[in-house]
């Protein structure tokens, strides 16, 4: 698999070549601005971290801006065709690496704690460099307790949240698939660890994408290729498994994300993979119960229910920005 990372790293950085070359493809909105169709990428340096990042839509700094936060095993990349759709265009849109994932990178000497507690403090910094006062967020998978954890911290900041199988809910936890995951936080013991192991290899990789899609076939496989390449870098795994067992300090927090949005009236817009095995379409359902500006929509897909979906989603954002005045 390692022979194949150069391969990945190119296809990864095809839209920072085209760009460089002078030949990505950009227009103007309609107030004359200039907008990116072809994602750029970026690095900035906050919180001890490379962070790097790729950005769409409108160039305007002040445009209404949309941060766009992955979920296991991915990274930016599950964005890169969202990110080209011309809807969106009269947004900005960014889209960080968490550490780990992959093109950030954090230095040895940092000593990072690979936790949800230090991923939200990496992001609120990468939104304190990207000076971004006011933001929607789409939270999938990590993203969503990482998201979530931002808007305790910065509630002001969030003006609405785009959740694609992002849960937020005890029943949103889809069983059998969780049991092995809780008996190692129950345990921490070696041998429950070790048997999460192939989960982090390709065919568990490749799951995650097909599993739920009526088309797996029209999965692009460099997305899981592109995954499996990073995580069989030298020390991911393991740091993987630190953040399975770190997962556990999420629930606790569920009851605070559901008063957060109770009380902060936030606008959600939910769109599920109704066959996801992992964060199963109760959890979906849940949101029902705390937040007075829901639109719900189930997607016949799995977890990654953005692949091959992704004009779908990008119609059901604009129209949610739009019918809620989300960006005033």
């Amino acid at each position: 698999m390692k022979a194949y990372l150069p391969v990945f790293l190119a296809l990864a950085s095809v839209s920072s070549l085209v760009n460089a070359k002078g030949l990505a493809a950009t227009s103007n909105d309609s107030q004359g601005l200039q907008t990116s169709v072809v994602p750029t990428v970026h690095n900035v340096t906050t919180d001890g971290i490379n962070i790097f990042y790729r950005q769409a839509g409108s160039t305007n700094p002040k445009a209404p801006t949309v941060l766009l936060l992955h979920g296991f095993p991915s990274s930016s990349h599950m964005f890169r065709n969202l990110m080209t759709i011309p809807l969106l265009q009269e947004y900005r849109l960014i889209a960080p690496d968490l550490p780990s994932f992959g093109f950030t990178t954090v230095p040895a000497k940092r000593n990072y704690r690979y936790a949800f507690a230090s991923f939200e403090a990496t992001i609120e910094a990468f939104v304190d460099a990207l000076e971004l006062d006011t933001f929607a967020i789409y939270i999938f998978d990590y993203g969503a307790p990482t998201g979530l954890r931002l808007a305790l911290k910065r509630p002001s900041s969030v003006v609405a949240i785009v959740t694609q199988n992002g849960n937020a809910y005890l029943e949103g936890l889809g069983h059998p698939f969780w049991d092995p995951l809780m008996a190692y936080w129950k345990s921490k013991n070696t041998t429950d660890r070790n048997a999460l192991r192939p989960f982090l290899e390709l065919d568990g990789t490749k799951s995650q994408y097909v599993n739920g899609s009526p088309h797996p076939w029209e999965i692009e496989p460099e997305a899981y290729y592109l995954d499996q390449a990073l995580l069989d870098r030298s020390g991911i795994k393991d740091i993987q498994l630190d953040i399975f067992y770190d997962y556990r300090t999420n629930l606790p927090l569920y009851p605070k994300f559901q008063q957060y949005f109770r009380t902060s009236s936030v606008p959600v817009l939910a769109v599920w993979g109704k066959n996801d095995v992992i964060f199963i379409p109760a959890g979906a359902e849940a949101f029902r119960k705390d937040v007075k500006q829901l639109e719900l929509h189930f997607l016949d897909a799995g977890h990654f229910a953005l692949e091959t979906n992704e004009y779908v989603m990008a119609q059901y954002m604009v129209n949610f920005f739009k019918k809620y005045h989300v960006f005033k």
